[in-house]
């Protein structure tokens, strides 16, 4: 994407309280970068080597990568570890992936095995404890990529023991209500890439209006069905959000669909727990 559209990364920093954490957990830091959508076009080299960089500047625990790799063609994830193998952290990456990542019935299989190849665990319906058994970091699959199965996944955790869930779509914030989720990390909107003043996404504002028009007059208002099919709560395009008794952050990302980003800029996001 040109430099025109695409403004300069920008970290953005958070303090996440969690009920439960131990003491030894406190001050723990984690880096989340999101939809790379790696393919020569949506997101040049310079800017996710500049992201690279700062991730191992920042020093963190454990770096969370949560899905889009590539954006329909599977190839590019071979060039796109070549970069990501530069990624530094004390306990490890995670990944989930996300719908771009589901494109074909090869998508799946491609994408995990290079990041695997490089050290990165892609989790999918699967909890690990990099930090140890005090803290669940729990990994889902895309929201529709059929594979979604967190009933059984959260069930098997106990109530008490803190966790952080990565799932790539935030509409599944919703659906994980009825469990515990300390912190759930989710990307797939791109923070809605134009904000506007008052206005806030242009998407969501766009949902809004369309809502507002019957039915059967629809097909003549520009804003297609597109947006509204691969995310309803527009509510939720950035940042921190209550989600019932959960917490939901949302990344930016890092790739840029046209016609760019405005107000809205490509983001890493360093996150330190703290004790509540």
């Amino acid at each position: 994407m040109r430099p025109l559209f695409v403004s300069k990364l920008k970290v953005d920093s958070l303090e996440i309280a969690i009920a439960d954490l131990p003491p030894h957990l406190e001050g723990t830091r984690l880096v989340q970068l999101s939809d790379f959508h790696y393919d020569g076009v949506r997101l040049s080299d310079a800017l996710l080597d500049e992201a690279i960089a700062t991730s191992n500047r920042l020093e963190p625990d454990l770096v969370f990568l949560t899905g889009d790799f590539v954006t329909r063609d599977t190839q590019p994830v071979h060039r796109l570890v070549r970069h990501l193998k530069h990624l530094q952290t004390r306990a490890g990456i995670y990944a989930v992936l996300g719908n771009h990542d589901n494109h074909y019935p090869h998508s799946i299989r491609e994408i995990t095995a290079a990041l695997t190849q490089i050290g990165i665990r892609v989790l999918c319906n699967e909890i690990v404890y990099p930090l140890g058994s005090e803290l669940a970091i729990v990994g889902f699959p895309d929201l529709f990529s059929k594979q979604f199965y967190p009933e059984s996944v959260m069930k098997s955790i106990p109530e008490t023991l803190p966790r952080i869930v990565l799932s790539h779509n935030p509409d599944t914030a919703a659906m994980l209500q009825p469990w515990r989720v300390d912190l759930q990390l989710s990307g797939h909107t791109h923070g809605g890439q134009i904000v506007l003043p008052l206005i806030g996404a242009l998407p969501g504002w766009l949902q809004k209006i369309r809502r507002k028009i019957p039915r059967h007059l629809r097909w003549l208002f520009p804003f297609r069905s597109g947006c509204l099919h691969i995310f309803k709560h527009w509510e939720w395009a950035s940042g921190l959000h209550p989600v019932g008794d959960n917490t939901l952050y949302v990344n930016r990302g890092l790739g840029t669909y046209f016609p760019g980003r405005f107000n809205c800029p490509p983001e890493l996001t360093l996150i330190t727990l703290t004790r509540k």
